[in-house]
C-alpha cells in the first residue's frame, strides 16, 4: 500500500524539522506538505494529503480553527492535533473540529506515530490524561442533563477575535484578510455585541479563555 500522505503544521521550523524525522523514518508514513500557520495549511490540506497534524498554538489561524475548515473543505481528510498543554478546553475543542486524536508534543516521540495509524484506521488516539477529562466531563454533562455547547461566533468572527488579541489593527486584520477596514470594524461590533463585551482587554481574555491565543 502507497504511505500515508502527511501534512505538518508548526510555526516552529525547528519541531517540524524534528517531527518529519520522525514520520519519515517509517515506511507507511511521508511528510509530503509542511505549513507555517494555521491558512497556510487549510490551503494545503485539499492537495492530496491523507493526514493534517496541527499544532494547536499557531499565528493567523489556530490548528483548531484550521481544522474545522478542512474539515468543511476536505472531509476526507483526517486530523491530529498537537499542542504542549495537558488542556482540556483545547481538547473538548478539538474533538468539535473533527480531530481524530490530540498528542502532547511532550511524548509526541513516543505518540504520534501510533496517533497517525489509529487516525488513519478511523480510530480516536487520546493520552490517558485525555481520556480521564473526557470521562468526567462526561458524567459531569450526565449529572446535568447538559449538552456541549455551540460556539456563538461564527469562525470569520473567531479569525477576526483571534488577530484582535494578538494586537493586530483593524488595517492590518483588513490587509491579512483581504477584506475592508469597515467590515473587520462591523465583525468586531458583531463580536462585542454577542459577548455582551465592551473592548479589546475583554475580547483579549475571551480569547484565551476560548483557546484561541495562549496565555
Amino acid at each position: 500500500m502507497a504511505p500515508t500522505r502527511i501534512l505538518l503544521a508548526d510555526d516552529h521550523a525547528l519541531v517540524r524539522q524534528g517531527l518529519r524525522l520522525i514520520l519519515d523514518a517509517e515506511p507507511d508514513l511521508t511528510v509530503v506538505a509542511e505549513a507555517g500557520n494555521g491558512a497556510e495549511a487549510v490551503e494545503l490540506a485539499t492537495e492530496g494529503v491523507d493526514l493534517a497534524i496541527l499544532d494547536i498554538a499557531m499565528p493567523r489561524m489556530t490548528g483548531i480553527q484550521a481544522a474545522r475548515e478542512i474539515s468543511r473543505r476536505a472531509p476526507e481528510v483526517r486530523l491530529l492535533m498537537l499542542s504542549m498543554y495537558d488542556n482540556e478546553q483545547y481538547l473538548f475543542e478539538s474533538l468539535r473540529a473533527g480531530a481524530s486524536g490530540y498528542v502532547l508534543k511532550s511524548v509526541a516521540d513516543r505518540d504520534l506515530l501510533e496517533a497517525c495509524r489509529a487516525a488513519m484506521r478511523g480510530e480516536p488516539f487520546l493520552y490517558p490524561g485525555a481520556v480521564t477529562a473526557l470521562i468526567r466531563d462526561y458524567l459531569r454533562r450526565d449529572d446535568q442533563r447538559e449538552s456541549l455547547p455551540a460556539s456563538i461566533l461564527t469562525p470569520r468572527e473567531e479569525e477576526i477575535v483571534k488577530l484582535i488579541a494578538e494586537g493586530h489593527s483593524s488595517k492590518e486584520i483588513a490587509d491579512l484578510l483581504v477584506i475592508s477596514v469597515k467590515t473587520v470594524d462591523r465583525h468586531r461590533a458583531n463580536v462585542l455585541g454577542k459577548l455582551g463585551m465592551r473592548d479589546r482587554l475583554e475580547l483579549t481574555r475571551y480569547a484565551i479563555r476560548a483557546g484561541l491565543i495562549e496565555p
